[in-house]
């Protein structure tokens, strides 16, 4: 996991490979044999005949291959975190400046910090605005893009997946100390931990839902996101299970080469909306179960 002065530092290398693909772009365009990334060999070029000689042209295939080979783990960083914003901001909540100064925030029966939250999940899910269901919610959705990713060849799925795993935690401890005002590191690290075994418990858990069937996902997603309450909403269980198949296959629909910029876009359908398909199921079975309960007959005096 990186350090605040890493990432930046990760930020500026990933501009400075953008700026070069666009360099390398706009030299394709305007000379098609031209694939050399240094604008300075491009006037040169444009000054000598001998520009499209093939010993020219393998210099510049080979400065090419070099660029792109060193800008794709920084363009994997910036496509990632994209992803990961999506996928974090579902549950989004905040601690009022005035309760943390005068230290009368809010706090659960297991003693978490209850801020305010405006989201699907807090209001029509009925979750608490705590790190636990921010923390939960995230996790699952950044399930659905890990079990995407599969598809991808192997080193470039572990590569996706590490920076999207990265990028959960790094914004995790930042909320505990800004957020929570946790300022020990080593007490954040700690949680960091927890939060790692809970992480490999949810792929695990979720991976078998998918394969066993609903009842099972629906298991899963009640202890982990609902964490097993027994007032739970079934009909919400049965709307986010719902929800996690259509994402699914939507993101199966996606060609690799679209995921980076597709992918946030299917979370744009909000499992709320799966309510109104769960309540007309339910409306159809309760009337196939009244018209196959046999009539009352009288029995004779």
């Amino acid at each position: 996991m990186a350090c605040r002065s890493c990432r930046r530092q990760l930020v500026l290398l990933t501009r400075q490979a953008n700026a070069i693909a666009e360099i390398q772009s706009a030299a394709a365009l305007r000379h098609p044999s031209l694939q050399t990334a240094d604008p300075r060999c491009l006037r040169i070029d444009q000054r000598r005949s001998f520009a499209n000689t093939p010993r020219q042209s393998g210099v510049r295939d080979s400065i090419a291959r070099f660029f792109q080979r060193s800008a794709e783990p920084y363009r994997v960083v910036q496509a990632t975190e994209e992803i990961y914003k999506t996928c974090a901001r579902e549950a989004l909540y905040t601690i009022p400046e005035k309760d943390r100064r005068a230290g009368t925030i809010t706090k659960t029966e297991e003693g978490e910090d209850i801020g305010e939250g405006k989201t699907m999940w807090h209001e029509d899910f009925h979750l608490p605005p705590t790190f636990s269901t921010w923390s939960q919610v995230t996790m699952l959705h950044m399930y659905l893009v890990f079990a995407r990713l599969r598809n991808l060849d192997r080193d470039a799925a572990r590569s996706w997946q590490q920076q999207l795993v990265d990028h959960f935690f790094f914004d995790a401890e930042e909320k505990m100390d800004l957020t929570h005002g946790i300022s020990s590191r080593g007490l954040r690290q700690r949680y960091l931990k927890d939060m790692f075994i809970q992480w490999r418990g949810v792929i695990a858990a979720y991976d078998e839902g998918v394969i066993k069937g609903d009842p099972v996902l629906a298991a899963a997603v009640w202890r982990n996101v609902f964490k097993a309450r027994e007032d739970v909403d079934v009909r919400a269980l049965a709307a986010v299970v719902s929800w996690m198949r259509l994402c699914l296959k939507m993101l199966d629909q996606i060609p690799d080469e679209s995921l980076y910029y597709q992918a946030s876009a299917v979370f744009k359908w909000r499992a709320k909306n799966e309510l109104a398909l769960v309540d007309k199921a339910a409306r159809e079975l309760e009337g196939q179960f009244v018209r196959d309960i046999p009539p009352i007959q009288k029995v004779p005096v």
